[in-house]
């Protein structure tokens, strides 16, 4: 490896490294605070919250690394520029689109170990943070999750709890359903089995009811179930796709099919993930071309003031492509591509004439 070559990426690295600490510092307080909130009322170690804010701030690292990947380049062309060191580079023949060049390089390969080990690491983690803090939760004697044995809700209502198993779902409705209910003390009261239950409000209507009472049992019964859970809240409630990792999402998606569940917003989060490593790239080249057209000011300010302005432009050009494609206003490929697609035409603009600047 040339020297320019690891000189330039040892100040990339060590300003990925000094921007991504800040960053996790400000997410770590921010979740704290958050916690801190959560818990105020109840009755738990200082230390606890604390475990919860470090275990939940890497997924929220994860959705804004472009705005840290921005910063990086723009931190790593602030030292270039402060030592002199560009133009040392360009006196002895090394082009702008070489220094571009190699920090794409670094860029690029920083995105495909963000995807594959620190991705999956957040997931992890996030997947942990929601365990533990379900039980201090409203909602943790609520649950409604997808496996390959299909839709399995858990409900608590009346001093009863239900849980449901359903194997499919057709518009306002579940199909082929099996219900037992609970009391508080787990014996079971009685065990209800139905083609069809009508799921629009949190009143069930059961059509055509197998209702089973220890060895005597009724049929053709339609009868309500009243549960805390509608079409609405189940949506909701699945899983958190943070906190899945990518073998995980994969096999979501496989039981979401058998469902007959609705894969926009599974399928959505995937291809945002695989693109993101490319969307790295597009940022990096996108800060370089930036640093090295407002080089001559010389305020440090000034310039990262306009990366953090274009940041928050990226970020909700992102946010609203995806909305649309989640939306299913426009395809979900298309939803992914537009950001890149207008990252990728500014940066053809933008590196015109760039070796002469």
């Amino acid at each position: 490896m040339k020297v320019y070559v690891k000189f330039i990426s040892l100040i990339f690295f060590k300003s990925l490294f000094f921007v991504f600490s800040i960053i996790f510092s400000l997410v770590f307080l921010l979740n704290l605070l958050t916690e801190l909130e959560f818990f105020k009322n109840m009755d738990v170690q200082t230390s606890f919250t604390l475990f919860l804010s470090l275990l939940n701030s890497p997924a929220l690292i994860f959705e804004i690394f472009p705005f840290i990947m921005l910063l990086t380049v723009q931190l790593t062309f602030i030292k270039l520029f402060e030592n002199q060191e560009i133009e040392i580079f360009k006196y002895s023949g090394l082009k702008n689109s070489k220094i571009i060049l190699i920090i794409s390089t670094m860029s690029i390969l920083t995105g495909i170990l963000i995807l594959s080990l620190f991705y999956n690491l957040s997931s992890n983690l996030k997947n942990i943070y929601i365990e533990l803090k379900s039980n201090y939760s409203s909602d943790g004697k609520y649950l409604a999750v997808i496996t390959k044995n299909g839709l399995w809700i858990k409900d608590k209502i009346d001093n009863k709890i239900i849980i449901t198993n359903a194997s499919s779902i057709n518009n306002n409705f579940i199909e082929n359903i099996f219900i037992t209910e609970f009391d508080e003390n787990f014996n079971i009261i009685r065990n209800i089995k139905s083609k069809k239950i009508d799921i629009s409000d949190k009143n069930w209507k059961i059509i055509n009811a197998r209702i089973y009472y220890e060895n005597e049992y009724l049929k053709n019964q339609n009868i309500e179930l009243n549960t805390n859970f509608d079409l609405k809240r189940i949506k909701t409630l699945y899983s958190n796709l943070a906190a899945l990792n990518l073998y995980e999402l994969y096999q979501l998606k496989k039981n979401y099919k058998k469902l007959n569940y609705s894969l926009t917003e599974i399928d959505l989060y995937i291809l945002k993930l695989l693109s993101s490593p490319l969307y790295f790239l597009l940022i990096a080249i996108f800060s370089s071309l930036i640093m090295l057209r407002i080089k001559k000011y010389k305020s440090t300010t000034f310039k990262i003031s306009v990366g953090l302005f274009f940041s928050v432009f990226i970020y909700y050009l992102n946010n609203f492509s995806y909305v649309l494609g989640g939306a299913e206003r426009i395809s979900l490929l298309l939803s992914i591509l537009i950001p890149l697609i207008i990252l990728l035409t500014i940066n053809t603009f933008l590196i015109y004439k760039i070796n002469d600047k």
